[in-house]
C-alpha cells in the first residue's frame, strides 16, 4: 500500500464565510471496460487534482472510474468520501459487492442506487461527469436540475458527445456546464464556480446582520 493512502489528508480548500471545504463529486462507470485504454489514467489523474487543490473527493462509493478517481486523491493524501446505496458495511461489501477501499468515510444511505446518486450529488458542490453510462446520467440530470456546476470530462468514450446532444436537444440553457480534456484545468474552473457560487447565493450564511451562524464570538445565544 502506498504510504499516502494512509497519510492524513492535507491542503484543504475552504470556502467563504466559514461554509467549509470544497466537494467535488466524481461520477463516472462502476464497468469501464468500454470506456478506452487511457479512461484509469485519467480518472486518477482527475482525482489527484482534486486533492492538490485541496477540494474533497466525493464518489458513489463503488468501482471502476469512480475508485481509481479516490485512488489518485488519496495518492496526494486528500480525503476521500464514499455515498454507499447500502444500509450496512456487510451490505456493501456482501451484497453490492462494492470496495472499502481509498475512502476515509463511507455514507451508508439504504436508499438503493437511485436515492444514493441524489444524496452523493446534493453532498456535493460540484460534479465532474466522466465515462459512465444510466447511473452517471441519473447523477447528471440531478446536478442540472439542482444547478451544480458541472464538468464534463472528455476523452475517448462517448459520455462527453452524448451529454453535449443532450443539452443542445433539451433547450434548456444552463451557463454552469463546462467541458474539458484536461482534469488539472476542470478543477480549476469548478472550485473558482463555486467559490463564486457560494459567495453570492449563500443566503443562510450571508445574513444581512453578519451574524455568524454557529454563534461564534457571541457572548449570549438568544
Amino acid at each position: 500500500m502506498h504510504p499516502n493512502h494512509i497519510a492524513v489528508p492535507r491542503n484543504f480548500c475552504r470556502l467563504p464565510s466559514g461554509y467549509g471545504v470544497v466537494k467535488i463529486c466524481v461520477s463516472g462507470a462502476a464497468e469501464t471496460g468500454y470506456c478506452g485504454l487511457d479512461a484509469f489514467e485519467k480518472a486518477k489523474e482527475l482525482g489527484r487534482e482534486i486533492a492538490k487543490q485541496g477540494a474533497i473527493i466525493t464518489t458513489g462509493a463503488t468501482t471502476g472510474f469512480p475508485l481509481y478517481a479516490a485512488m489518485g486523491a488519496k495518492d496526494e493524501c486528500g480525503f476521500s468520501i464514499g455515498v454507499s446505496p447500502a444500509a450496512t458495511e456487510r451490505e456493501h461489501a456482501e451484497v453490492y459487492k462494492l470496495p472499502l477501499d481509498y475512502m476515509d468515510v463511507i455514507i451508508y444511505t439504504g436508499f438503493g442506487y437511485a436515492g444514493r446518486d441524489l444524496l452523493l450529488v446534493r453532498s456535493s458542490d460540484a460534479v465532474v461527469i466522466g465515462c459512465g453510462r444510466i447511473g452517471t446520467l441519473n447523477e447528471f440530470s440531478v446536478a442540472f436540475e439542482d444547478r451544480r456546476p458541472i464538468g464534463i470530462l472528455e476523452g475517448t468514450w462517448e459520455t462527453d458527445e452524448i451529454l453535449r446532444h443532450i443539452v443542445e436537444t433539451a433547450h434548456r440553457p444552463n451557463n454552469k456546464i463546462i467541458y474539458d480534456s484536461d482534469p488539472k484545468a476542470m478543477v480549476e474552473r469548478l472550485i473558482e464556480m463555486v467559490q463564486k457560487d457560494k459567495e453570492t447565493a449563500n443566503l443562510t450564511f450571508n445574513t444581512h446582520d453578519k451574524w455568524d451562524p454557529a454563534a461564534k464570538g457571541a457572548e449570549y445565544i438568544l
